[in-house]
Formats: structure tokens, sequence, C-alpha cells
């Protein structure tokens, strides 16, 4: 875990050790049920844990800010980032119950007490949040209409709530229909080859404040 601590070096040993145990829990269940691609499974320090947390390079959460991760899958980004911000409160969500069950087990034996996977849709969901992170779920557009009503219109944290996403390859077709977006390369921060063309996009609320 040596580029955790080059990239992160406000890390804390306890935290170093959670993603330790969470990549071997990944592992160990990735070979019962599919919750990563088995291609790069070997690489999941860069492919997944610097991913996840290169959402920190953007934005540092605030205490007790509410973030959703949609369509969580193996719990990335939600589960690194609720070890890296253990102060703000997560909500992963799938709608595959056996991957939610996995993760739920994997949140209690990390002993993390500020997320919780649930198996529901997005649609279905009654709460709202300042943000919402993903990885490569659905195209931005379509993003915007699953997230209508689920974003808080008053938020604390240094940029305005909205939402986050981990893309990559070019974004131009899918933002021609968009107002307000802002784009960060990730290799300004990396410097390893898979971060070439990942970014992150993030879309202010998109909705006025009686839609949310």
């Amino acid at each position: 875990m040596d580029l955790l601590k080059k990239y992160f070096p406000q890390i804390t040993e306890l935290q170093v050790e959670k993603l330790i145990l969470f990549e071997k829990l990944i592992k160990e269940w990735n070979n019962k049920i599919n919750l990563i691609s088995r291609k790069d499974v070997e690489n999941f320090e860069v492919n997944h844990l610097l991913h996840s947390l290169s959402v920190s390079k953007f934005i540092e959460f605030k205490k007790d800010t509410k973030i959703l991760d949609l369509g969580t899958g193996g719990g990335l980004p939600g589960i690194p980032l609720s070890i890296f911000f253990p102060d703000s409160k997560f909500k992963l969500i799938d709608r595959k119950n056996k991957k939610i069950n996995v993760l739920n087990e994997i949140i209690g034996k990390l002993g993390i007490n500020n997320a919780l996977a649930q198996n529901i849709d997005i649609v279905d969901l009654n709460h709202s949040y300042d943000f919402i992170v993903n990885r490569a779920v659905t195209s931005a557009d379509n993003l915007i209409k699953l997230c209508k009503g689920k974003i808080d219109y008053k938020g604390e944290n240094k940029i305005k709530n909205g939402i986050i996403c981990l893309k990559g390859g070019n974004l131009n077709s899918e933002l021609k229909n968009i107002d307000e977006f802002q784009i960060v390369e990730l290799k300004s921060f990396f410097s390893e080859q898979f971060f070439e063309t990942k970014k992150i996009l993030y879309i202010p609320n998109p909705y006025n404040h009686t839609d949310s």
C-alpha cells in the first residue's frame, strides 16, 4: 500500500489497515460472486482504491456530509471513501441483492460505522443527500434524471451539493445538453498509466430548490 501513503500522506495507519483488509475481503468474495472485474483484481490498489479515493483530491467532505454511492457494485467508491472520511455518512445502493449482502458483511468486518449498504433502486429512495457519487454507472444526462429529488439544496461544503462521477474517455457527447459542470483530469494527481484518461465529472445541483 505504498501508493496510498505516497498520494495520501494524511492517511492514518488504521485507515491503511482497513483498506488492506478491504482488498483481502474483496478478493476472497470475488471467487464466489463477481463484485469487481476479475481482469483487474490484481491491480486493486491503483484501479480501485486510488481511483475511489481520488474524490478526496477534489473535495474534503465536512463532518456529517451525507453521500450516496449509486450503483456501488463492489463497494466502490463508497467503502474506501467511508474509511477516509469517518465523520461523513455513506449510503451504498445497488439493485443486486447478493452484492449488498456481501458488502454489509464486509462493512461489519471492517468495523465501519458510518456506512450502510442497501438493495434499492434510487427512484425508491425516500432520502436526499449532499452528494451522489458513482463510477461510470450511466451517462451524465441520465444521472441527472435519476437523481432528481435526491440532492439536498443546502450544504456545508466548499462546493455546491451535486453529483460526482468517476469517468473515463471523452465526455463531450454526454455533456452537450448539460449547462454547468466541471471536469478534473486525474492524471494531474497520479502518474500511473491507468489515470491517463480518467477524470472526475462534477455536476453542481442541477435542480432548483423546489425539486430537492
